[in-house]
């Protein structure tokens, strides 16, 4: 007779990685709707979500503060928050693709600082444009702008770090401080033109908040990121290759030039229309593919969609702090995301110094 202890023990199987994505993917999306729901919740004034349902359901009608705080400035920041945190966090995992390193990232090496000095130019020098062009761009002047600026530091970027289809990491980091400090320089001298309302937006602004989210800017931000963030996964097998080597990735049929090119105008895009409406958030694109990294792998076809959903999902919890720790006052968004991913950004380089070292 066998007993079941003579019966030997199958050795654990591993998770596969795609059940592991897929798993991540439901469990994100999850968070995103709590995070949402969350956000529609709580602020500096007593209107709830769960209370205005209740009126609802009891037959009675909203009243016009209700209907003001929950569908006029709550519900266009909970969309403006999703729009721009998927925008950093995807725009991070593409640049880190593309250079294949997990340090970078639009805001450490100066593609928000590029993208904010075309914002700023165009808020403080907008008014000199020709009436008929600023009647045509509209409200996606400040959006074009921060994209113009996005895409020429990306563009300068890239052209510094990489030589012979090899990007210096070291080489990559230095110049985006350097282009920091230039677009800062850039952007100061602007701002010194500014009247006392300009200068009021601009300071506002430049500490990166969801404070002032419209439709109108809703409108004008989210084509232009929804366009990069729903495309960037088309990019996802040729980022797999590139992680090979650019000539690997050529030998597999991938065409290289082309896709640095797409991936350039993806990041300049969404990072430039993110930065032109919430002004600057730091670290979210860092934090977030290096973390999902470490949990799901680095295949970009499971990666670029769920940075899109962790992105949303954290910036939406941060903008939830930051409107309550103070309340009624509210914490300026980018010092949050700062505190919360300055430790963890420093944590990413004491485990890859090495790539780092002159």
């Amino acid at each position: 007779m066998v007993s079941i202890t003579d019966i030997p023990r199958q050795p654990d199987v591993p998770l596969d990685r795609r059940v592991i994505a897929r798993r991540a993917t439901m469990g994100l999306s999850l968070l995103l709707a709590a995070a949402s729901l969350l956000s529609l919740t709580y602020g500096a004034s007593g209107t709830s979500l769960w209370s205005a349902l209740g009126d609802l359901l009891a037959g009675r009608e909203l009243s016009r503060m209700d209907r003001v705080i929950l569908f006029d400035i709550r519900l266009p920041r909970v969309i403006l928050g999703i729009l721009v945190g998927a925008a950093l966090a995807v725009s991070g995992a593409v640049m880190q693709g593309l250079f294949r390193n997990p340090l970078a990232d639009p805001g450490l090496v100066g593609v928000s600082a590029g993208g904010g000095l075309g914002a700023i130019t165009a808020i403080v020098l907008g008014g000199m444009l020709p009436v008929a062009l600023r009647d045509w761009a509209g409200s996606y002047l400040v959006s074009f702008a921060a994209f113009i600026g996005a895409w020429v530091a990306t563009m300068i970027l890239y052209r510094v770090s990489t030589r012979h289809g090899r990007t210096s990491v070291a080489t990559m980091l230095l110049a985006g401080i350097a282009m920091g400090a230039l677009a800062g320089a850039a952007g100061g001298t602007v701002t010194y033109m500014a009247d006392d309302q300009q200068l009021r937006d601009l300071t506002f602004w430049s500490l990166g908040s969801l404070a002032g989210a419209t439709w109108a800017k809703v409108l004008a931000a989210g084509p232009i990121i929804c366009i990069a963030v729903l495309g960037a996964p088309f990019l996802a097998r040729g980022l797999n290759a590139l992680a090979l080597g650019e000539a690997s990735a050529g030998h597999m049929g991938i065409p290289v030039q082309r896709l640095k090119s797409i991936a350039i105008l993806a990041v300049a895009g969404a990072t430039g229309a993110a930065v032109a409406v919430s002004g600057g958030i730091g670290f979210v694109g860092i934090v977030v593919p290096h973390l999902l990294r470490l949990a799901t792998g680095p295949d970009h076809q499971a990666l670029l969609p769920n940075a899109a959903l962790l992105g949303g999902s954290m910036l939406l919890l941060a903008d939830v702090i930051s409107r309550t720790i103070i309340a009624p006052a509210e914490l300026p968004i980018g010092i949050v995301t700062a505190v919360l991913g300055a430790p963890i950004f420093l944590w990413i380089l004491l485990r890859r110094r090495g790539l780092v070292d002159l």
